[in-house]
């Protein structure tokens, strides 16, 4: 072995030794399928990103304008032959539209920052009601991509051959994928592909729908006397009590028509400044559109007469029916089908949009694991996204795309949140009412917007409990256990930790105290950190522990990663800067407080691991005979959930730096 003073005499390597990594074909792949990596140095990169809110309508609101697709068809399905209750449906079903849509305006208000019904819930109901509220948001979310594909699909092949049907749960699964490789690729991109789908649905729909009711303006007193004579008749049948019943019973099951409303104010984070402004805009044109739409398409099955045929939608039955004998009729037809179809397939970007956000604030909150809050390289949620996608995958496989037992599952866990959400407010502004202006107001808005949720999601469930709603809250229960056992782990882990951070975090000092930097002539040790705590000055200990005398100074390393928690603007990459400068300012103080020459490096990024391989190589040009070291919590008994729970970096990061020929060493610090 060499000593000390032959290493020492050692010319340093040439830099041109140094191998930069070469880019495989899955990495050139990658970069044609999902595009480059978002430079987050670019100062006006939020501002591209960010949607204004007609894009905002487009990637948010369609996840409620599409549900006009199925959720006027199941309420009216529900009255059966007491179809006379359809104008009143139709107005309550828009009086519903406006006060949520105007609750959650005010919602927006109080929560600036995004979340939707997780972080309300957890604010102003403790962290138990914001877990379930996440995690019925979450099914949620899953099921809204599912239902949306699904009922695409009906909508597709509503005019196709009856013997093509047997295709049609492939070519769902085909979109979800084609919409999962889309959405990683970026937000901004994906709603820009899917505006002119958007578009051609609305102006169809408001043609078709303001064509069936001027059309039949002439007849409403004719209309107005059957409906007369179909109240008078249902009252002698039904009685008052019954023909009510069956009215709340149509509306609650009809709830699918409002599920996407709270989209807007989970998806804050994405919007162009000034982002409450651009988010109650954005609503007030979701609300606008869908109470139209949805209370159109009941008004228009009444007019028309439109009762289910099989294999078709009541929607493409009302259309055959509408455009029948016009020229171009069944091609005028095929398109408004085809956009119904195609806004479905946009409104499935609710669930990517929103989906992966809220799986990121948990992931914040440690409720699931970690690495839900990182953002991939094209500074999207990659890991939820993905997520999202492979769940709404299984969801559709198990249920065969049947969008009426989907719908079930849907609504229940929509209405869990919502209640939840409009609980909270309901509470916050009556216990500060004092405190406030309008509190009456806004109090009553929030009473009423909870008694409309309450009572659909108590009726759907107790209805369709046997038909799938039992699933629902089986999957949601199993759900918030499961994230109750992750949070319990990262606990005990930080627990450990901090008694870590306790026992070294007032080191005396050794020897005279140093203030020079490294000499890049002499073996250097750089030491991987993020936070100061007990887990980097462990790391360093071990270090002059393992290695007596070899190491004549200290570098250390930090990456400071925007998850989705730091990707708010430019002020919190700034904030985080900061932070990150601070711990390694510490961390150089500790070394030259121990004497050991000391200094630091670090970057930002969003791939802790390809931003750790490039700045450790840059690190290794400075200092040729640099070893580099990180921390690394380990358990006695390894089970696979602790690899999941914590992000395997430290082993990627020095398998990158092997193959380009460093040498980099795992110091072990022991959890139990």
């Amino acid at each position: 072995m060499k000593t000390e003073t032959e290493d020492s005499s050692q010319p340093p390597p040439p830099v041109e030794e140094l191998e930069e990594p070469q880019e495989t074909y899955t990495d050139r792949l990658k970069r044609v399928v999902l595009g480059e990596p978002r430079d987050i140095t670019d100062h006006s990169l939020f501002h591209r990103l960010s949607l204004i809110p007609f894009l905002a309508w487009v990637g948010l609101g369609a996840d409620g304008l599409s549900s006009s697709a199925y959720g006027p068809e199941a309420a009216f399905r529900t009255l059966g032959e007491h179809t006379y209750l359809a104008v009143a449906l139709a107005v309550l079903t828009a009086v519903t539209v406006v006060v949520l849509s105007t609750a959650y305006s005010l919602l927006i208000e109080q929560f600036p920052y995004g979340g939707g019904g997780y972080v309300v819930a957890t604010k102003l109901l403790g962290e138990r009601a914001g877990l379930v509220s996440g995690c019925a948001l979450l099914v949620d979310y899953v099921l809204t991509i599912t239902v949306s594909i699904a009922a695409a699909g009906d909508a597709l092949f509503s005019f196709l051959p009856i013997e093509w049907h047997s295709w049609k749960l492939l070519a769902e699964i085909l979109i979800i994928v084609a919409l999962t490789v889309l959405n990683i690729r970026g937000v901004r991109e994906s709603v820009l592909v899917l505006t002119p789908v958007f578009i051609l649905f609305l102006l169809t729909h408001v043609a078709l729908i303001s064509g069936t009711i001027g059309a039949h303006a002439p007849e409403i007193p004719r209309l107005a006397g059957s409906l007369g004579d179909g109240f008078h008749g249902g009252l002698q049948s039904l009685g008052i009590a019954g023909m009510f019943l069956l009215f709340i019973h149509a509306y609650s099951l009809g709830g699918g028509t409002y599920t996407g409303i709270e989209a807007v104010s989970n998806g804050l984070m994405i919007m162009r400044e000034p982002r409450v402004k651009t988010a109650k805009r954005t609503m007030v044109y979701m609300a606008a559109s869908l109470a139209f739409t949805a209370a159109g398409l009941l008004l228009a099955y009444l007019l028309i007469g439109v009762t289910h045929v099989e294999g078709k939608t009541m929607n493409a039955v009302l259309f055959e029916r509408l455009l029948h004998g016009f020229p171009l009729g069944h091609a005028m037809v095929i398109v408004t089908l085809i956009s119904e179809g195609a806004i479905l397939a946009v409104a499935a970007q609710g669930g990517f949009l929103a989906g992966p956000r809220v799986l990121a604030n948990m992931a914040i909150d440690s409720w699931v694991p970690h690495r839900f809050g990182a953002l991939s390289e094209r500074l999207t949620t990659a890991n939820g996204i993905v997520l999202m996608g492979a769940t709404s995958l299984i969801a559709l496989l198990y249920t065969r795309g049947d969008v009426t037992h989907l719908v079930i599952m849907y609504s229940i866990n929509v209405f869990i949140t919502f209640s939840l959400a409009m609980f909270g407010m309901f509470r916050s502004w009556l216990r500060s009412r004092k405190a406030r202006e309008h509190w009456k107001r806004r109090t009553a808005l929030f009473g009423v917007a909870f008694l409309f949720c309450i009572t659909i999601l108590g009726i759907t469930v107790v209805e369709k409990f046997a038909e799938g709603g039992w699933l629902t809250l089986v999957v949601t229960g199993g759900f918030v256990a499961l994230c109750v056992l992750i949070r319990r782990h990262y606990r005990t882990v930080a627990a450990y930790l901090g008694k870590l951070d306790t026992a070294l975090g007032d080191i005396p000092s050794s020897g005279s105290p140093s203030t020079e930097d490294p000499d890049p002539t002499k073996p250097i040790a750089s030491v991987l950190v993020g936070s100061y705590g007990g887990l980097g000055i462990h790391t360093v200990l071990n270090i002059f522990r393992s290695f007596p005398g070899h190491f004549k100074g200290l570098v250390f390393v930090s990456v400071g990663v925007i998850d989705s928690g730091e990707f708010k603007g430019e002020k919190e990459i700034e904030a985080l800067k900061a932070r990150t400068e601070q711990a390694l300012r510490k961390y150089v103080e500790l070394a030259r407080r121990l004497g050991i020459p000391a200094t630091s490096r670090y970057s930002i990024g969003t791939e802790a691991v390809a931003e750790a391989e490039e700045l450790c190589l840059q690190v290794a040009k400075e200092f040729p005979q640099t070893t580099f070291f990180a921390g690394k919590v380990i358990f006695q008994k390894e089970r696979w959930y602790q690899r999941l729970l914590h992000n395997e970096t430290a082993f990627a990061i020095q398998k990158r730096l092997q193959w380009g020929g460093q040498t980099m060493v795992i110091m072990p610090v022991r959890v139990w």
